[in-house]
């Protein structure tokens, strides 16, 4: 779950590590559930990796460990020969040789549909980019059930029995809370105390 949410009904979202590739411009391709073999390559290199740093020196600090990473990378890329290879080739040498993809037009927009119940204080919940933020709605609508139409930071709250449309808004990522931006109300006269109202009877100031 902490790489994708895909495929938990969608109701959360995007997560925070799906909403970052995104950002990135990333497409985020994820090995099929229960079907260990495709991950057979990388749990290849990650084997290769463990060997060759057992033959080195124990590195005393993360700097010195990161140190041993870019030497390997490099050897990997550049230097190692690749059986799986024409030629065997390093993977460098046919990286630089292939065409390379440039960026197409992709569909930026996530949107989808959630069921949810206003709760008692007016407040409905909804979990962006693995970050679950309360909108306001407004205690005149506790115990409504309602569809959220969720187009990426743009949410529609609708009455689900009547369509009618409860709140538009687009969601603050900064702030938990999402105020439904009606004026507060004022708060009650204070009420004169006995004694106030002795000193008022007797004239005094």
């Amino acid at each position: 779950m902490v790489y994708t949410v895909r495929f938990a009904t969608g109701r959360g979202g995007r997560n925070a590590f799906e909403a970052e590739l995104h950002r990135l411009g990333v497409t985020q391709k994820n090995s099929r559930p229960n079907h260990p073999t495709t991950c057979g390559k990388i749990e290849r290199f990650q084997q290769t990796l463990r060997r060759w740093l057992d033959q080195q020196p124990a590195p005393a600090s993360i700097e010195e460990l990161q140190t041993l990473l870019n030497t390997f990378r490099s050897i990997y890329n550049e230097q190692r020969p690749h059986r799986a290879l024409p030629q065997r080739a390093t993977p460098a040498t046919i990286y630089t040789a292939r065409p390379k993809a440039t960026p197409t037009g992709r569909d930026d927009r996530h949107s989808r549909v959630r069921r949810d119940q206003i709760d008692t204080s007016g407040v409905v919940t909804l979990r962006v980019n693995g970050r679950l933020h309360h909108i306001g709605v407004g205690r005149t609508h506790a115990r409504t059930h309602v569809l959220l139409l969720v187009d990426d930071l743009h949410v529609r709250v609708v009455d689900a029995a009547t369509g009618e449309l409860l709140r538009d808004l687009t969601i603050d990522t900064n702030r938990d809370y999402q105020p439904t931006g009606a004026p507060k109300r004022p708060p009650p006269p204070k009420k004169k105390t006995p004694q106030t109202k002795r000193g008022l009877r007797a004239g005094t100031i």
